[in-house]
């Protein structure tokens, strides 16, 4: 596919958000009476040959657990713990990441981030990092589930240094599938901007309002899952991104009938990923071979054991 200059989906029940949306409930809103406002702030530098966590802060019900070192390669990797088990209606969650110059960071999740029902209020979690020179960010977590009547609003934003680089991963299922809670949410915006040092940039808006209809988004009601990976950085050359593609339509292939997926390259350097899946199992399963090829190809890095259960 070619380039763009912003990735966007829009229909009924898939609609792109506007400029004036997105500031119409500003992250300071007030809270409902049952929801939290909870802040984790991260500050990564590199020291001799390992990235340490230099400066760290949170707030209920964020919990801080300190980096783990999976392998000999000095990458931190952190686990975003939050033990209230989900989010509620009325909860305004925010998360602050720097990352040094050089530095390399994992940040992940040890389970799924819940959504619970809310008759009334939003849930939203805003996400704001900045990746310094000849960083490596990887935000790896897991997937977010929407429960029956739940209200969700995402934001992630991510700002690029010079030769610094992004490997992002987002997805959600379409509800408790096992109650057969599918595509019962009530609303679930998700924004998502990317912009390295010269200001070129990738931007994604959607908004679920199953409630609303399907009639232009009949591809989603057909899927379980939906899973989007993003690679961006301007140390990514045109002919790395295109090989590295080309792998990746190659994984693709032979992936199971119960995946679809499709490679495309945004307007900043670097490579969008879009899966749509029937199980959690192959999601999961065809992002973490994706995953290995990135890391093999990009840095000669192996597959860290993210340990999670």
């Amino acid at each position: 596919m070619g380039r763009a200059a912003h990735s966007r989906a829009s229909a009924a029940g898939l609609s792109s958000a506007s400029p004036e949306s997105a500031t119409a409930h500003p992250d300071t809103a007030p809270t409902a009476a049952v929801g939290r406002v909870g802040t984790l702030s991260l500050a990564y530098v590199r020291r001799g040959g390992r990235t340490i966590l230099a400066d760290s802060h949170c707030t209920s019900p964020w919990h801080l657990l300190p980096p783990m070192y999976l392998d000999d390669t000095g990458s931190a990797c952190t686990f975003l713990l939050n033990p209230s088990g989900g989010l509620v209606g009325g909860d305004r969650l925010t998360i602050h990441a720097s990352v040094g110059r050089d530095a390399h960071v994992l940040i992940s999740s040890p389970s799924a981030n819940r959504v619970y029902r809310s008759p009334l209020n939003v849930a939203v979690q805003t996400v704001r990092m900045t990746v310094g020179s000849g960083a490596i960010l990887e935000w790896l977590p897991e997937l977010t589930i929407p429960f029956a009547g739940s209200r969700f609003r995402q934001r992630i934003h991510v700002s690029l240094a010079p030769r610094s680089t992004v490997l992002l991963w987002d997805a959600m299922a379409a509800g408790r599938i096992a109650r057969d809670e599918r595509w019962a949410f009530t609303s679930y915006e998700n924004e998502i901007r990317l912009v390295t040092a010269s200001g070129a940039s990738l931007l994604e808006r959607c908004h679920f309002t199953p409630e609303q209809g399907f009639d232009r988004a009949q591809w989603a009601q057909d899927w379980n899952y939906i899973g989007s990976l993003y690679l961006v950085g301007e140390s990514l050359d045109e002919e790395a991104c295109k090989s590295l593609g080309d792998v990746v339509t190659e994984l693709l292939a032979r992936a199971r009938s119960s995946i679809l997926g499709g490679v495309s390259e945004p307007a900043a350097p670097g490579l969008v990923v879009k899966l749509l899946a029937r199980t959690a199992i192959e999601l999961n399963d065809t992002s973490r071979v994706i995953w290995q090829a990135i890391r093999d190809r990009l840095w000669n890095l192996p597959l860290p054991d993210l340990r999670r259960y």
